[in-house]
This record gives C-alpha cells, structure tokens and sequence, in this order.
C-alpha cells in the first residue's frame, strides 16, 4: 500500500462502471485483451507478437487519430493537400529529407524483426481507419472541422525523418553570422561551450555575409509544427473571427512577457538511477520527466505490451511501436537529450554556367536532381525540383553570388528514425544487453539511463556521432572537399559509466563528458545550464535513502539555484520606495519559485530584466544574441568592463535598476498592489495547453480543444522545469518513476490524458492533477491491474 505521504501525492480516482466492447478485425492471429485501467493507460495483452504491435497500432489509432493524421501528412510531404499553398515550403522539405534507401535494412535495423513489427503497427492503424470508413461517427472533432478523412498509414511513415529532432543547423548559421561580425573569440566570451576549446573561425573562402537567415528557411518549415489558420474551418459557425486569430497567434508567439527571455540553455530534460544504496528499499530506481512541446493532446502516450518475449510499459509517441522510457520487468530506463552535432552545413560554389554543378577538389561535379508532384488545396499540382550533392538535400541557393547549401545530416543514414531503437532495448534483460541495444540508437543524441531489479545502475550515451578531424562542427564549411566526416564513432564507445561509486548518475543535459575521454572530436559542445543537475544530485547526495515519494518531491523541486546565487548580492545594495520594498521581500524569501509566492513572482521579473541587462552591456550592438543565464551569472560576479568605468559599483547599480524595471513592469502587468504578485496565476506564470486547431476556431470550440490556465509554479532552471515565459508551453508533461524492487510501486503522469478524442473521458482527466504535481499508479501486474480496469476490450480473428 502506498505511505500516507505518497496517498498525498498520488492520484487514486473512484471506479466507474466497468465498459466492456468486443471486436472482430482483420489480420489477428488469436484474440486479443486490452484492459484500459482508470487512467487511461492501455494494458495489452497477445498471444502472437504480430498481434501485439498490430493491436498497440490499432489502440494507438482509437485514442490519437488526428495526431497520427498530422504525422502522416507531415511525414509523406501532403499538408499542403488540405491547407493550400502556404504549407508548399514544408511539403518541399519533406520530400527533400526523405529517406530513399533500402526500406528493409531500415526496418531491420531498429530490431531483428522490425520489419514484421512495423508492418504489424502500421496494419493495426489501418485496421481501425478502415472501421472509420465504414461508420465515419468514429472520426474526432478535427476531422469534422477540416471536412477530411485520415489515409493510410505504410512502413516509410514510421520512419520519417520530418521529426529528426535536436538538429543544431540553426545554431550553426547563426554562429557563423556572428563570428563573421565580431570575431571568433569575441563569441566564445559570450558563450558557453564545453568541453576544451572548440575552433570557430570561419574558413577564409566564406562570405560572412552570405549567411542569410533564408538559407535554412526550407529546413525549418519541414520540421516545425502544423498549425491552422480560420480559413481552414469548413463549418463557418465553427470559424474563429480572422481578426482575434490575429491576436490569438500574437499571444501564443509573445515573448515579450514579464519573464521571458528563453535561450537554448534553459530547455531539457531529468533523469537518474540510484543503487540499492541509496534507496528506501534497497533496489535500484530510476526517474525520468522528458521536457518537450506541451499541448492537447499529449506528445507522450502510455502502454503496457505483453505478448512472447515482451512485457513492457512506459511512454513512447502513437507513432511508433514500443516504448522509449519505462521497465520490463528486469530494468528501467529513462533519457535526456545528450549533445551529439549530427548536421553541418556545407557551402559550395556552383558553375556560373551551370547551376546543377558545385565544384568539389578542384572539379565539377555535378548534382543528383529529380522532380515530385506535390498536391496544393485550390491549385494545381506543383511540380518540386529537388536537388542533392555528395552530402545531402539542397537547400538553398543564391544565384547572385553562385552559391549553394546542402545538410549533411547523420539522421538520414540507416537508422535514423527518432526512438524506433527502442525496440530492442524493450526487451533487455541485463546491463550488458541495454548497453548493446543502445548501440543502435542513432537518433536522437541521448542520455540513456538504466536501474537494473539484479542491482545494477548506469548511463550509456548514444547518438550518432561523426568525427570531425579538423573543424568542429558549430560554424558551416567550404562543400569543397576539404572538409569530411571519417566515419562515425560507435556509439558503445560514447561516453558510459556502470555503478558509479556516489551510488548515483544524473543526467539533466548537462556535460558529463570525462575529460580524459579520447573522442572529443565526436561529441557536440552546446549544453544546458547545470541548475537542474547541481540541484538533483545535491539532494541525490544528501545522504538519506529515497523513496518513491521522495523521488516525486525533487521531480517537482522548485528551488532556484540562480536564486540563491543572485539575490544575496541586494543585501550590501541600497534602494528606496517600491524597489526597497521588492529588495527585501526578496532578501527574506527561501528561493522557491512557489506559485503561491509574491517574492517568487518579483524574483523571476527581476531575473528577466538582468538577463536583458546584462546582454545590453556585454554583446555588441547590432548582434542578435541572447547569454545563457550561467553567462549572465558569470559577468554579475566577475563585472566586465563594458559595464561602466568602475565593475564593482555598475554591477551593483545594475542589480538595483533592474530591480526596478522589474517592479514597474509588474505593476503595469499585474497592478499597484503587490499583494496581487503572486507568481502562478492567470495572469502570470500559468499553463495553457494550445491544440494545434485552437486559434482557427471559435471560442466555443475551442474550449472543448483546449485546456487551463491553471497557475504553475517553477521556472527554465529548477527541476520542475515549467520556462520562462508567461505560459507553459514545455516541460515535463510525462513522468516516470520506478521502483525495481516493486513495479507495481511505479508512479506516473501524462498530460492532459491519454486520448486525443474531445468525446473520450480520458481527453483531459489528468490535466488538473498534473497542475498540482500529483501523479498516479503505474501498475504492472495483472493482479493490479484487474483491480483499476475501466474499459476492457476484447479483439477477435474476423471470421
């Protein structure tokens, strides 16, 4: 039974009646059990692993649908078939980057059966389009506003790579924009890169100003996220006013708020494992909260698939079989994104006489082209030429100056799909096996974790990593030749530790790279700040045995550390009125970013505006560039010169006069009254989970869509990472913590729910729990299981 202090923190709802639904469907083996428990999270149950994958696509269809539309239509380049010529760049971009080699080898690649696997998930998604087809009351409320009707679903979907995550081509650009403008080690003063000292001198060929932001504006529209606009209504009753779509996307893009001031170094993840050491009941445990995109539905979706060789549950996308984070019953795992540059971008020289060719080692040599027809809603087909070098897609080309762009990318190599490696470590039975599944885990660039039920804890990172001999990656490069990749570094030769003395790993994004490690020249240099991961293992560390319930507390720690860097630094300031009264709320506040807390409130504006500060005075004018709030921190204790004639006195005077932009923009935001600052609320810190649809409809219809505000404590550098904008738009909407001296012990979360029908009770059950920090029972065994069923569905062979 759970403690006193875990019924506190875990949710245990009252059983409704139990439904119960029968099914006859193509392609089954044997029957098939799927026991749906009260939150949502479907338990699987096949006597055929052909029947298992083909009954986790089906269920992933009935529960997330129009999620698993987009994705097809994002991943077969065919948004524009619905959404008109505006959505053509993205399509272009998608047939760019598709994955053209041996389909076979692909699928094979991610398990020894991928292939059977794959074709079973994809053949379940259909099974269930199929059912839609013959009573269309099953299609969700997007479909019916976008007058469509999901397609099918083929192997090459899964594997799309239009979601090749964590790409750093955009840092790339924009760093060599900068050096080009000031300088190669006037950058790195700026920056935080690590570890050694990476080489960002542009090559001397390379017209700085030649760097557009436009070069990667087909990259960019294939990887973002679809969004709709009123015109795409066909219920005009159903239509949102064109005029507050306006002020809707004007809101939802804002960031101009009280705290805002993101920058790459405040987004992430938390993971770690601790021994039998370490824990309350003397076997290892893991806990994972993966920080992505936030909204209705949810990225995530829980299951539990037990068939021949398979017992795993965990979180995992409905686009894809298995399950990337959660346990089996011999271990768990959990990751963080880990950096690995996996991309460049190559510049070349083109033939002023013929455009298709690019001079490489001093001849011509010329591009592979081929041409798509690409359907566009209200027009007539286009016709897209897409064009690849020796490294990869064409992106852009500028034909005044005879140049052109290409990505090289390693996602697009065999095995390039993000998670699919999974697979194979769903089934690990020992260290030694995880370690050997994650050697196939090329994309995305992670921080794997393992806590093994026979004791054993450890981190593997994984990736696909090319070596680079003489550049390092962060600025793009000549396409002469002069610059290639020798090969990739495998992955089980990436940095790993196994029982680490300190009983303990966390990961947190943070560099973790020994620096005795012989590969430098095959790990990426860009990390988070290492808020999150000083706070984990200071409580990690701490010296007391853990339990689930401590493990949920530092899951949803709200301490700031910036905090407690920064605001002991007012006490020697001087100040008056309103800014003295700020100044020593603060000096008398404990640095938790509560969302009940007035002081947390003026803290997070305050930072905001030193961040600003700082910035202003430190990069040169004209420079588009934010610091990393460790950057900002830097120059407040060691002030630079650029700060005024004497450090000291302009650092303090800057502390002081942010302070004060601080409470006048709070009193214009939130009124005189400071009594009305608390941090979390409607009108500051809040989460508000948008559905892609949400700005296109009317009011009514998107309340059905969407979800919140509700206040939210936290900020980008505590453990319970909830940004620095008004609204919460990333974060931890999935959490895992396990146990493995008792699966059954295993808590999670997932908002707002498990499905993505507006009809289904399990849309958004979990969204106000989610906003408390509370989490629910993972159960594992049958037994448990049986005792929390809500829904039971039994799936038969047809005929």
């Amino acid at each position: 039974m759970f403690t006193v202090v875990m019924a506190e923190l875990v949710l245990v709802l009252p059983m409704a009646a139990q439904e119960s639904t029968v099914l006859d469907l193509p392609d089954l083996d044997k029957p098939v059990e799927i026991l749906v428990d009260q939150w949502g999270i479907s338990h699987i149950y096949a006597e055929t692993e052909h029947d298992l994958f083909y009954a986790q696509g089906w269920n992933a269809a009935r529960d997330r649908l129009f999620q698993l539309e987009l994705w097809r239509r994002q991943a077969t380049g065919t948004v524009a078939e619905i959404l008109g010529e505006r959505e053509l760049q993205r399509d272009i971009g998608t047939r760019l980057f598709k994955f053209r080699r041996d389909l076979e080898q692909e699928l094979n690649y991610y398990h020894d059966r991928g292939s059977l696997i794959i074709n079973a998930y994809t053949d379940g998604i259909n099974a269930y389009i199929t059912q839609t087809e013959q009573d269309p009351s099953l299609l969700t409320i997007e479909f019916e506003l976008l007058g469509i009707t999901p397609g099918h679903w083929t192997p090459d979907v899964v594997i799309s790579r239009h979601q090749g995550l964590l790409g750093n081509i955009g840092a790339e650009l924009a760093t060599g924009r900068r050096v080009a403008e000031i300088g190669a080690e006037a950058v790195k003063h700026l920056s935080t890169y690590g570890p050694g000292d990476p080489l960002l001198e542009l090559d001397p060929t390379l017209d700085g100003e030649a760097l557009s932001e436009d070069i990667l504006g087909i990259y960019n529209a294939f990887r973002r996220g679809v969004r709709f606009q009123p015109e795409d209504i066909v219920d005009q009753s159903r239509r949102g006013d064109v005029d507050a779509f306006a002020m809707l996307e004007e809101a939802a893009l804002d960031a101009s708020s009280v705290v805002a001031y993101d920058v790459e170094q405040d987004i992430g993840s938390n993971n770690w494992v601790i021994d039998g050491t370490r824990s309350e009941s003397g076997f290892p445990m893991m806990a994972n909260d993966p920080h992505r995109a936030q909204g209705s539905p949810s990225l995530r979706y829980w299951v539990h698939l037990v068939g021949p060789g398979w017992n795993v549950i965990g979180g995992g996308e409905p686009s894809l079989p298995g399950v990337s984070i959660g346990h089996n019953e011999y271990g768990a795992w959990g990751l963080t994104v880990f950096s690995t540059d996996a991309e460049d971008l190559y510049v070349y020289e083109t033939n002023p006489v013929n455009p298709n060719q690019y001079r490489y080692r001093g001849e011509w040599e010329t591009m592979t082209v081929m041409t798509e027809e690409i359907p566009v809603r209200g027009e007539m087909p286009h016709t897209a030429t897409l064009k690849y070098t020796r490294h990869g897609p064409v992106v852009f080309e500028d034909e005044e100056r005879n140049l052109a762009y290409a990505v090289r990318a390693g996602w697009m190599e065999i095995g390039g799909a993000p998670y699919l490696a999974s697979l194979r470590m769903d089934q690990a039975k020992t260290w030694e096996e995880f370690r050997e599944a994650c050697n196939y885990s090329n994309i995305p660039g992670e921080n794997m974790i393992w806590a093994g039920r026979d004791g054993t804890i450890g981190w593997q990172s994984v990736g696909i990593a090319p070596v680079r001999r003489n550049w390092s990656g962060l600025v793009p490069v000549p396409g002469d030749g002069r610059y290639e990749w020798d090969g990739y570094l495998p992955i089980i030769a990436k940095p790993h530790v196994v029982n680490p003395e300190e009983g303990y790993f966390a990961t947190a994004n943070n560099d973790l790279i020994p620096r005795d490690y012989e590969h430098m020249d095959a790990v990426g240099f860009s990390w988070s700040d290492p808020y999150r991961w000083l706070r984990i293992v200071e409580v990690l560390g701490g010296g007391t045995r853990l339990s689930i319930a401590d493990n949920i507390q530092l899951q949803t720690d709200e301490l700031s550390l910036p905090a407690r860097q920064l605001v002991p630094m007012l006490e020697e300031v001087g100040s008056s009125g309103r800014t003295e009264q700020a100044r020593e709320l603060l000096l008398e506040w404990n640095y938790v970013m509560d969302k009940n807390s007035i002081a947390a409130g003026v803290y997070a504006a305050w930072e905001g505006e030193l961040r600003r500060a700082v910035r202003d005075a430190v990069v040169p004018p004209g420079v588009g560039m934010n610091l990393s709030l460790s950057k900002v921190i830097e120059k407040i204790m060691v002030p630079p010169g650029t700060l005024g004639g004497d450090p000291m006195r302009a650092r303090d005077e800057l502390l002081v006069s942010a302070l004060a932009a601080a409470v006048d923009a709070l009193e214009e935001k939130l009124g005189s009254d400071m009594s009305g600052w608390q941090y979390g609320q409607e009108d500051y810190h809040h989460a508000y989970l948008r559905h892609p649809m949400g700005t296109a409809v009317s009011s009514e219809t998107r309340a059905i869509l969407e979800e919140g505000p509700r206040p939210r404590g936290g900020y980008g550098s505590t453990v319970n990472q909830t940004g620095n904008g008004d609204n919460q738009t990333s974060g931890a909407s999935f959490r895992i913590i396990v146990d493995t001296g008792d699966w059954d012990r295993a808590v999670g979360m997932n908002t707002p729910g498990q499905s993505g029908d507006t009809r289904s009770p399990f849309y958004d059950n979990l969204f106000e729990f989610w906003a408390k920090d509370q989490f629910h029972p993972v159960f594992y065994s049958r037994e448990r299981i049986e005792e929390v069923t809500a829904v039971r569905i039994e799936l038969r062979p047809q005929g």
